[in-house]
C-alpha cells in the first residue's frame, strides 16, 4: 500500500520506518531536513511538502504537535489532495472538539477518517509496539486497523469520531496521578529507613501496584529497568506529559467534570517543566521530592 506520511518528529520517525519493514511504500515529509535524511534511510520516499506526500496514497497517516496545525495540514494539504477513497488517520493527540472538526470535514469530501492517538512513547514507536486507541465509524476503523496494526501491538476501537483523543487524555491524566502517587510513596518510604528496593518488591506485589511503579520504575537502580536508569533521557517527555494535562483540564472543564487529584498533578508538572525540566522524562519529577 502507498501510506503517505506527514509529521517524522521522535515518535514519527519509527512508525514510519515500522510501515516500510511491513512493506508498505511509504511517502514521507517533515519540515525537519534531517528527519527528511532519517526517514531516507530508513527506506521512506521523501517530498517536498505534505501535498505532493499525499498525492497517489491510499492511506495518509499524520503524526503532528497540535490542532491547529492538525486542522491546517489536513484542510490545506490532504483533504481534496489525497485520492478519493484515501482513509486518513491522525495519530497526533489533539483536543477532542478539533478531532471531531477535522474528521467531520474529510468525511463530507467524501473520505473516511479516524483520530488515532498512541500509547507507549518513542521505544514502543521504534520497537512498532504503541497502542492505539482508535475514533471513527465502524468502517473507517475496518480499513484503518490494517495500517495501525504494522505499528502497534493493540488496536482498540473506542467508538465514534474523537472517542480515540478522549481515551488517550483521559488515560494519561490517570498515568500523571500515578507516577506522583509513586513518586511521592517511594521518596516517604526511603526517607523513613526503608529500602527503596525493598519497597518495591512489596508494593508491586500488594495493593500499590501500578504501571508507574511496576513497569516504569521511576527510581534509578530500583525495580525494572526505565528512563530513571538513563539519568530521565529518553522515555515520555515532560513537556508532552503536561500538554496532555493541559487538554485534559480544558476538556474537564467543558464537560463539568470534577478532576481535583489532576488538577493538582497538571500543577507540579507545569512547575516542573517550568524549572527548565520539559525534555526530561516525566518519572523526574520524582526530583521533586528528593530535596
Amino acid at each position: 500500500m502507498k501510506i503517505a506520511f506527514i509529521g517524522l518528529g521522535n515518535m514519527g520517525g519509527g512508525m514510519a520506518a515500522n510501515l516500510v519493514k511491513a512493506g508498505h511504500e511509504v511517502r514521507a515529509f517533515d519540515l525537519s531536513q534531517d528527519a527528511l535524511e532519517a526517514a531516507e534511510a530508513n527506506g521512506c520516499k521523501t517530498f517536498g511538502s505534505a501535498r505532493d506526500a499525499a498525492e497517489e496514497a491510499e492511506a495518509v497517516v499524520t503524526m503532528l504537535p497540535n490542532g491547529e496545525i492538525v486542522r491546517d495540514v489536513y484542510t490545506t494539504d490532504i483533504i481534496g489532495q489525497a485520492p478519493e477513497g484515501a482513509i486518513l488517520l491522525d495519530c497526533s493527540t489533539i483536543d477532542v472538539a478539533t478531532a471531531r472538526e477535522v474528521v467531520e470535514h474529510a468525511e463530507a469530501a467524501g473520505y473516511d477518517m479516524v483520530d488515532a492517538p498512541v500509547s507507549g512513547g518513542i521505544a514502543a514507536a521504534n520497537g512498532g509496539t504503541l497502542t492505539f486507541m482508535v475514533g471513527g465509524t465502524e468502517s473507517a476503523f475496518n480499513r484503518a486497523e490494517g495500517v495501525l496494526k504494522a505499528m502497534g501491538k493493540a488496536v482498540i476501537h473506542a467508538g465514534e469520531a474523537g472517542a480515540g483523543q478522549t481515551a488517550k487524555i483521559c488515560n494519561n491524566m490517570l498515568l500523571a496521578v500515578h507516577m506522583i502517587g509513586t513518586c511521592e510513596a517511594m521518596i516517604m518510604a526511603e526517607k523513613l529507613g526503608l529500602d527503596p528496593q525493598k519497597f518495591y518488591e512489596i508494593s508491586s506485589q500488594s495493593s500499590g501496584y501500578n504501571w508507574s511503579l511496576n513497569a516504569y520504575t521511576p527510581l534509578p537502580g530500583v525495580g525494572v529497568a526505565s528512563p530513571a536508569d538513563k539519568d530521565y533521557q529518553g522515555g515520555f517527555a515532560t513537556a508532552l506529559m503536561l500538554k496532555d494535562l493541559r487538554l485534559a483540564m480544558a476538556a474537564a472543564e467543558g464537560s463539568g467534570s470534577a478532576v481535583p487529584l489532576s488538577a493538582r498533578a497538571a500543577s507540579l508538572y507545569e512547575d516542573f517543566a517550568g524549572a527548565g525540566n520539559g525534555a526530561l522524562d516525566f518519572s523526574a519529577i520524582i526530583r521533586t521530592y528528593q530535596a
